[in-house]
């Protein structure tokens, strides 16, 4: 035996003889040291896409990716789809697949935040996506900048057919009572009863918010005859039959894809209900609240700062049918509209992100507001 490994051998026995380690388990080496991390300055992370990052028909992620000049590829462990990265110093990175159906939402955020080759706690985040919208407040292809990001999971769930006739639907906060009711429920929730502390909505920078909007709130968006098409259904909707256009307005996740009247009204109470009735339901998609919980942790581990982290939804279809067509005949009716919120979603996103990253100097240590 040579004297290194006499040494393990001693050191293993001491550790099994203090309660630190069993004798039956191999000492686990400590993780490497990074003696000088990369200092990140600006992430775009895109929820999809379906074939290349480049070269191919696009989806959430390749307009940013071709015309950022993405093209520097860095595998992350823990994670699908690599991080890419151009010689400014923007970052982007995709995190769906077919084989996150099941979920790995956070996880392969978390992964690429605990690489130890990266710093990110100066980083600028950017969380994009297409989305439905809700036709009382805008049209397909419009932009919104998020206030809170809203979680539409975690609820009570009754069929519509069998709540009181006076409830408007089935779904409501665990620990309440009835719909559009906060927790109050001191069984619920193993005793939480502060709405605070349940939240489902998590509040972004809103000055960073409205700085992003000041500064794109009139970039064109690109319009079609079909759009114009679809728009003239809208009879009576004013904003659904308005050109698309940039908002501000909040962005509510769950994984069901639900669809109709019934649940567009669910969700423009809920996210009334979570933000003191200060949000307007904007854009549904079934990722940010994940992707938003997983930087909330983040955050409170210091890896992160929450008051960087900006959300922009575009809108490719509608929440509900337009007038006299079934929620049956038009769920999942995307069509055109996917195309043009690819685009609203780069066209609106990338100011933002030139800004800051232009001048980097400035925006560094004071986070810009309005």
């Amino acid at each position: 035996m040579s004297r290194q490994m006499w040494r393990n051998a001693m050191l293993a026995a001491a550790l099994v003889a203090s309660g630190t380690a069993r004798a039956a388990e191999p000492l686990i080496p400590p993780l490497p040291v990074v003696k000088h991390r990369i200092a990140v300055k600006f992430v775009v992370i895109a929820n999809f896409e379906p074939g290349k990052d480049m070269g191919d028909e696009p989806g959430e992620f390749q307009l940013w990716a071709e015309r950022e000049h993405l093209d520097q590829v860095i595998p992350i462990k823990g994670a699908l789809h690599p991080l890419r990265r151009n010689a400014n110093g923007l970052y982007g990175m995709v995190w769906g697949d077919a084989g996150t159906m099941v979920g790995g939402v956070a996880e392969q955020l978390e992964a690429l935040v605990l690489d130890p080759r990266f710093d990110f706690r100066k980083t600028y985040w950017l969380f994009t996506g297409i989305s439905g919208t809700d036709p009382n407040l805008a049209s397909v292809g419009s932009a919104a900048w998020a206030r809170w990001v809203i979680q539409g999971d975690t609820l009570r769930e009754f069929d519509d057919r069998e709540v009181a006739k006076d409830w408007p639907y089935g779904l409501f906060a665990i620990g309440a009572a009835r719909p559009n009711a906060l927790p109050a429920d001191p069984r619920s929730f193993a005793g939480y009863t502060d709405s605070g502390k349940l939240s489902m909505a998590l509040e972004l920078n809103q000055g960073l918010a409205r700085w992003a909007y000041d500064r794109t709130k009139d970039v064109p968006i690109p319009d079609s005859p079909e759009l114009q098409r679809q728009r003239a259904l809208w009879k009576g909707f004013l904003n659904a039959q308005r050109p698309p256009f940039v908002l501000m307005g909040e962005t509510l996740g769950s994984v069901r894809y639900w669809h109709g009247p019934g649940r567009t009204k669910w969700a423009e109470d809920w996210v009334k209900l979570w933000t003191g009735g200060k949000g307007v339901f904007a854009m549904s998609n079934m990722e940010s609240q994940s992707l938003a919980g997983a930087m909330n942790v983040l955050a409170k581990a210091g890896l992160v700062d929450l008051d960087r982290m900006m959300v922009l939804r575009t809108a490719s279809n509608q929440t509900e049918p337009p007038p006299g067509v079934s929620a049956a005949d038009s769920v999942g009716d995307e069509g055109p509209g996917q195309l043009v919120a690819y685009e609203a979603n780069y066209r609106v996103g990338a100011p933002v992100v030139h800004e800051i990253l232009g001048h980097w100097e400035k925006y560094r240590d004071h986070i810009p507001s309005k």
